[in-house]
C-alpha cells in the first residue's frame, strides 16, 4: 500500500513514474461523482415533489431524507475537486423522469446501485495516487450509499401489484392512475 501524502500538483510517485496521469483521472473520477450526487439531490427533490397515491407520506419523508445526504456528499466532492486543484463540475448527471412512485423507487436503486459501483473505482484510484484520507472519506460515503440502496430495495421487495390492488378494493381509493 502507498502512503505517500501527495503533493498538489502531483510531482512524481516513489517509483519515479508521473501521477499527472493518475491525478487526472482521479479528479475526471471525482467530477462524475460529484456530477452523479448532483443527479440524487435533483432526483429526490422532484420526486419527493410529485409523489401521489397511498405511499405518498412515507416516500417523502425517505426521498426528501437522501437530499441532505447527497448535498452533504456533493460538498465534500467539491471540496476535495478543489483541493487536488481542479474545478468542480457544475452540470448534474441526466435525471430520469418518473411519474409513479415504484418506477421513482426503481431510478433511485439504480442511481444507488451507480453510485456504490463508482466509489468502488474512485477508492481503488486515491488508493492508487496514496490519498488515504480521501479513500477513508469515499469508503464512509461507500456505506451511505450502500444503506440508501438496501432501503430503497427493501422498499421494493415489499411492493407488489396485489397488494396494492386489495388495498384500492378495501379502501376505495384511487391510484396514480386515476383508476379505483
Amino acid at each position: 500500500m502507498n502512503t505517500r501524502v501527495p503533493t498538489f500538483p502531483p510531482a512524481e510517485s516513489a517509483d519515479g513514474l508521473s501521477t499527472n496521469a493518475g491525478h487526472a483521472a482521479l479528479l475526471a473520477g471525482l467530477n462524475r461523482d460529484l456530477a452523479g450526487e448532483y443527479r440524487s439531490v435533483l432526483m429526490y427533490t422532484t420526486y419527493a415533489a410529485k409523489l401521489t397515491g397511498p405511499h405518498r407520506r412515507e416516500l417523502r419523508s425517505l426521498f426528501l431524507a437522501e437530499v441532505s445526504d447527497e448535498l452533504a456528499h456533493a460538498q465534500f466532492l467539491a471540496d476535495k475537486i478543489a483541493c487536488l486543484g481542479g474545478e468542480p463540475t457544475v452540470t448534474p448527471l441526466h435525471v430520469k423522469s418518473a411519474a409513479q412512485p415504484r418506477e421513482m423507487l426503481e431510478h433511485a436503486l439504480s442511481c444507488e446501485i451507480q453510485a456504490v459501483m463508482d466509489y468502488g473505482e474512485r477508492i481503488r484510484q486515491a488508493e492508487e495516487y496514496g490519498d488515504i484520507g480521501l479513500r477513508v472519506a469515499l469508503e464512509n460515503q461507500v456505506a451511505d450509499e450502500t444503506r440508501h440502496k438496501e432501503e430503497v430495495e427493501r422498499i421494493l421487495s415489499g411492493w407488489n401489484d396485489s397488494t396494492l390492488e386489495r388495498a384500492r378494493n378495501e379502501g376505495g381509493w384511487s391510484d396514480d392512475y386515476g383508476t379505483k
